[in-house]
């Protein structure tokens, strides 16, 4: 694997006491979220990272596919074992997105937002997602896959028509930005969120802080309808809060989000 990202030089690196201490790195797979899927059925440690130089098969919410030539981006998928309900698990999507931004801040120089319920952006471009699949035994949450696709040293104008707008990392520093610096920081900062989260702590509040769908007019698409208004805020569990135009509030736990006029996948 190109520009550094071997398992030797990210063990080298990584002074992280959970995240990625058990590491897999491929240079192509299928998807990293199969794959970190079967080790935690399996019985894999908490912090396992499954990490691919590129996927063939990688998708986004709603069995979209991930786009990302070979040594462009950062593609992974994370094996946690929060000591969650079923229904605080978006708890785990909130640490990895604020782990993610304050990566991107700190070694892009850049700054990054967060679409509900978990897409990366940068001036209002999709540089980032994440998808979050549960892992359940009866009424129990056993695991959380939690996989990440960041677009870094990506030339956008050879992606194929998307339904967002699209940017990298590059493109908005206007220079190539370390993949390996950046996954390190990114380890880094979610290490520590998540003994924080295991210790009872909620992400609620510093996630919200760096929402941007909040107080903007959105068209939400769900299973069973379409709901327009604002975006008021989302609670403890991260669900969003709209309020409708004659004054009712939804709470919407899944849902496609239109925001300012733009479809963000």
């Amino acid at each position: 694997m190109g520009h550094g990202l071997t398992r030797e030089g990210i063990l080298s690196q990584l002074g992280t006491r959970i995240i990625g201490r058990t590491l897999e790195v491929h240079d192509v797979i299928d998807s990293t979220n199969t794959r970190a899927t079967a080790l935690a059925r399996a019985g894999t440690l908490d912090g396992t990272l499954v990490l691919a130089d590129e996927q063939t098969g990688g998708r986004g919410r709603l069995g979209r596919r991930w786009h990302a030539p070979a040594s462009t981006s950062l593609l992974m998928s994370l094996v946690l074992r929060p000591p969650l309900t079923p229904m605080q698990a978006q708890r785990a999507t909130m640490i990895c997105s604020l782990a993610a931004v304050d990566a991107i801040s700190g070694m892009a120089g850049v700054e990054a937002m967060i679409k509900w319920p978990n897409d990366l952006l940068i001036d209002a471009k999709k540089v980032g997602g994440v998808l979050t699949e549960l892992g359940l035994k009866g009424k129990k949450l056993e695991y959380v896959i939690v996989g990440m696709g960041i677009n870094v040293n990506l030339d956008t104008e050879t992606l194929p028509d998307l339904m967002a707008p699209a940017t990298s990392l590059s493109t908005a520093r206007g220079r190539a930005v370390s993949r390996l610096d950046l996954l390190i920081s990114l380890l880094q900062h979610l290490d520590v969120y998540y003994a924080r989260m295991c210790s009872g702590w909620s992400p609620h509040t510093a996630w919200r802080r760096v929402l941007a769908t909040l107080g903007q007019s959105v068209r939400v698409g769900t299973q069973g309808a379409v709901i327009e208004g604002i975006a008021e805020d989302v609670n403890a569990d991260g669900a969003l809060l709209v309020r409708r135009t004659d004054g009712t509030i939804e709470t919407i736990l899944v849902g496609d989000v239109t925001l300012r006029g733009h479809a963000l996948a």
